[in-house]
């Protein structure tokens, strides 16, 4: 059986809050975006679309000492974005500073995706969590500064993602508590 997959790092709770709260807030300034649900709140390290279980697991099983080898850490969520970085906007991001071992984290998944057979990801890595997205074409806005302070982040998820009609459903697979 194949399934839709990634792995990603969550927020603890109080600053996945502080970001809905600044996405009400930009609700009022900036048109034509789709928010992401609170729950699709997550930073993906490494998307792998459709896999069968077997590749999924052995891709989890690959990274149980990555996820020991990084410690928890604190990062600042403190810069708004949009991708593309020039033309019309189609993704409102808030990005996050990780420290090295984070960094080494997300390198990890990267290989073990790619022993198992996926492409290797084109663009570089770019540490953000998706806010929202534009349908149609927009002008590109005017973003206030940010400073949402620091999140706790303690724990690396394999998760299985279902496409429905009012969007993706994210089901936890897989916790790897870090350095652990």
């Amino acid at each position: 059986m194949t399934l839709r997959a990634f792995l990603a790092l969550d927020l603890d709770p109080a600053a996945q809050q502080r970001v809905v709260d600044l996405m009400a807030r930009l609700g009022r300034e900036v048109a034509g975006v789709r928010w992401v649900r609170p729950d699709g709140l997550h930073l993906t390290l490494r998307f792998l679309g459709r896999a069968d279980e077997p590749q999924v697991a052995r891709i989890a099983a690959a990274l149980v000492e990555a996820a020991r080898s990084c410690s928890p850490a604190t990062v600042p969520l403190n810069e708004l974005g949009l991708f593309p970085e020039r033309g019309a906007p189609r993704v409102l991001w808030i990005g996050l500073t990780l420290p090295e071992p984070m960094l080494a984290l997300q390198r990890a998944c990267e290989d073990a995706a790619r022993r198992e057979g996926f492409d290797a990801e084109e663009r570089a890595f770019k540490p953000h969590l998706t806010l929202g997205r534009w349908k149609d074409r927009a002008p590109r806005p005017s973003l206030p500064p940010v400073d949402l302070g620091a999140a706790q982040i303690d724990h690396l998820t394999l998760y299985k993602s279902d496409l429905k009609p009012q969007g993706a459903i994210y089901t936890p697979l897989r916790r790897f508590d870090l350095g652990r």
